[in-house]
């Protein structure tokens, strides 16, 4: 990594009051992209809906020249190619996928960064080959802390030169779910996705999940790179140190009914009995409910959760509730929790906008007839 000085664009700040999303904000949204909240019906999400961030330019690979290496803290340092990582076994793993600045752009004020509202997310299939017997192969270090994961991704970051790396405790690299991916849904990752390779950790939030991966390196101390020591902390003033983004907190989804108008996406539709349905999901613990609000917060109900599939304990969970929609203005809402508690309806502020899990709010308006 090297240090430049930042352009006055690229230093991190928080909106000024009533301060719209900028032209900045707006290019960064024409790369990144989210799940169209209809796409929430597919219970496996296609790669072209999954949301997608991408934190400098999708780098140039070639397969057939591609390598993995572990190297670091290890008695005998690896080279792969992608043939021998298939030769591996190999695991295919449904899991949900987050943006840890999901809902950034709902906060007031606001952090200048990646406007995401709700939508950063995605339910994928992942094929892989688990990455602890490669850790073990190479021969652990009795000392080793970390693990670091580095991307082709190369850019700057608040004045930092830097390719994308991410470091992990070791325990949880360690985890038998941790896999090393090259295909998504049955087909080879697309270049947006990572490919050919990328890492899987089942539970944290997307910051994780090092796309174009090309280095692991295993660490005698913390990690101390940038995306671990600046970026994904939970701080409310600019010179604390923060704590670190780790795993997904609990959030529902509610796949928006009837129909919307076209540039306020209002959703309007006609009276009478309503399934309410949406997905469900937590990383740190597992759910234990889900309560829909038809009457913007005011009363609840529970709502049905599917019943959780060992197969897939990271995959989202289908939920349903029955409405009786009476002509007139309603505001939806709903809260998932997980046995550390359910999402909140006031949001905590911090600088980063990160691990943003406020209520979901659906305006709604029930025609006469």
């Amino acid at each position: 990594m090297t240090t430049t000085e930042p352009t006055s664009r690229g230093r991190a700040r928080i909106a000024g009051p009533g301060e719209g999303i900028g032209l900045d904000e707006l290019a960064l949204a024409t790369r990144n992209h989210g799940l169209p909240l209809e796409a929430l019906r597919y219970d496996v999400t296609p790669p072209g809906l999954h949301y997608v961030l991408t934190h400098y330019d999708i780098p140039a690979a070639d397969p057939a020249g591609w390598r993995l290496e572990v190297t670091g803290a290890v008695g005998r340092p690896l080279r792969l190619d992608l043939d021998a990582l298939r030769r591996r076994p190999a695991v295919t793993a449904r899991v949900l996928l987050e943006c840890a600045g999901n809902g950034r752009a709902r906060l007031e004020p606001r952090p200048v960064s990646q406007p995401w509202l709700l939508e950063a997310v995605g339910n994928a299939e992942w094929t892989g080959t688990p990455l602890a017997p490669l850790l073990e192969e190479a021969g652990l270090s009795p000392d080793a802390v970390d693990v670091v994961f580095t991307g082709a991704d190369h850019g700057i970051e608040r004045g930092v030169e830097q390719d994308y790396a991410r470091g992990l405790p070791l325990a949880e690299a360690m985890r038998p779910d941790v896999l090393v991916v090259w295909a998504v849904n049955g087909a080879p990752l697309p270049p947006q996705h990572g490919a050919p390779l990328r890492l899987l950790v089942p539970g944290w939030y997307g910051m994780a999940h090092v796309k174009w991966l090309t280095r692991i390196e295993v660490l005698d101390r913390p990690f101390d790179g940038f995306q671990n020591a600046t970026a994904y902390r939970l701080k409310t003033e600019a010179h604390e140190a923060g704590v670190p983004v780790t795993r997904i907190a609990p959030r529902a989804l509610l796949t928006p009914p009837g129909f919307p108008d076209f540039m306020t996406r209002e959703r309007f539709l006609h009276p009478g009995l309503v399934t309410l349905t949406g997905r469900a999901w937590s990383g740190r613990a597992p759910l234990t409910g889900v309560e829909v609000s038809t009457d913007g917060g005011t009363t609840w109900t529970a709502a049905d959760l599917a019943p959780a599939d060992p197969a897939h304990p990271y995959a989202w969970r289908a939920w349903t509730c029955a409405w009786d929609a009476r002509p007139g203005s309603s505001e939806l809402v709903v809260r998932a929790a997980d046995a550390e508690g359910p999402q909140p309806v006031e949001q905590p502020w911090n600088r980063q906008g990160m691990a943003n899990n406020l209520v979901q709010r659906v305006p709604v308006t029930v025609l006469a007839s």
